[in-house]
């Protein structure tokens, strides 16, 4: 009898001893929860005598400022004012800043003097010294390939320089062109563009954000860009050796370069050199619209990556340190808090989400983070 209890008691030490082990596994594998969000219905307050399209750019300034990039010649004939007198609507100016509350402050842009307004807007980024950089790409013009261009201008509107011209591509090799560019983002700590450039080249571009003087460039895996590879998506297998539609680059505050790959539903991460590092897929299968579109980070220090996903109607929520997805929220739909066609996602200080719709959206939407 003794012996049997000997043995009851060493079963349930170890019994307890292998639970304790267990415990230690799942807490070690523990991600943080994602954070939540709840859609503001009721932002942004548009100006009464203005009616917006495509919302192509979206950028988060210093001082939350919200700017978006729409795209005016996108308003359908219908919505629009048919009487000089109406009292709306007609179509917004390119380039809109609304504070926090979703006040307008000002709206400017479209051709000038000096520089090639794009004709299908596309990126818009606020640096870290308050200047406005903008892409052409996308939109009806995208088949002629001649879009070639990104400009830089002050909050104000006040043109700066121009980088490319249109109808100057020589190819993915180009260090003077750009082909329908995608995205941009400057990084503060190295004062360096790095550029999306997407829909026709197959590359990442970095320029000096002074001057736009050519500094380096990559393509998928660190590769040398080559518009003679293969450029059909792939759904399943090792991933391809090069870019399909580079649509978003964002730099975290550690050096990391993110990139989304549309076509390929992917996000590739790199060296502010262009040394892969790692990669995932982001519901790899889909195959409406693509899946990797546009990103931003938390700005608290949870180090959460918020990435646009088209093709679902969908906002991912990764933990960056391992890449993850621990939450995600929305669904393709015309509703508040739902998307049609996301393009864009971007943050603020305090936390809250902004989305930008193109397609049939013509809709940009606020997520508080509660």
């Amino acid at each position: 009898m003794k012996k049997l209890s000997r043995w009851v008691v060493l079963g349930a030490v170890l019994l307890a001893l292998a639970g304790v082990e267990r415990v230690a596994v799942i807490e070690a594998e523990q991600t943080p929860p994602s954070p939540r969000f709840e859609v503001d219905p009721f932002w942004p307050k548009m100006p009464p005598q203005w009616i917006i399209g495509q919302v192509a750019g979206l950028s988060v300034d210093s001082r939350d400022h919200v700017w978006i990039l729409q795209r005016p010649w996108s308003v359908p004939d219908d919505e629009k004012a048919q009487n000089p007198e109406a009292p709306c609507c007609t179509p917004a100016p390119p380039v809109m800043e609304f504070d926090a509350a979703g006040n307008f402050i000002q709206g400017w842009g479209g051709p000038g003097d000096g520089y090639e307004w794009p004709a299908d807007e596309h990126a818009l980024h606020v640096d870290y010294k308050d200047n406005v950089w903008i892409s052409s790409a996308g939109g009806p013009r995208l088949r002629e390939r001649t879009e070639n261009q990104i400009l830089k201008f002050t909050r104000a509107g006040k043109f700066l320089f121009q980088v490319g011209h249109r109808g100057k591509s020589k190819g993915s090799l180009d260090t003077e062109n750009f082909n329908n560019a995608a995205d941009i983002f400057v990084y503060s700590k190295t004062n360096e563009v790095f550029v999306a450039d997407g829909y026709v080249n197959r590359r990442v571009i970095v320029l000096d954000a002074d001057t736009g003087k050519f500094k380096r460039m990559w393509g998928a895996y660190g590769n040398q860009p080559d518009d003679a590879a293969p450029n059909g998506p792939l759904y399943e297998g090792p991933g391809a050796q090069q870019f399909n539609l580079v649509h978003g680059v964002r730099v975290s505050d550690d050096g990391l370069v993110y990139v989304a790959e549309r076509r390929n539903n992917r996000v590739q991460v790199f060296t502010t050199g262009g040394k892969f590092v790692r990669e995932i897929f982001v519901e790899r299968k889909t195959k409406l619209l693509g899946t990797a579109f546009s990103i931003a980070f938390s700005p608290r220090g949870e180090q959460f990556l918020y990435l646009a996903d088209a093709g679902n109607g969908l906002v991912h929520v990764y933990d960056r340190a391992s890449m993850n997805e621990v939450g995600r929220f929305g669904r393709i739909g015309r509703y508040a808090g739902q998307f049609v066609f996301l393009h864009n996602v971007a943050t603020d200080s305090q936390g809250n989400i902004y989305t930008a719709e193109v397609g049939n959206g013509h809709r940009v939407q606020k997520f508080i983070r509660r």
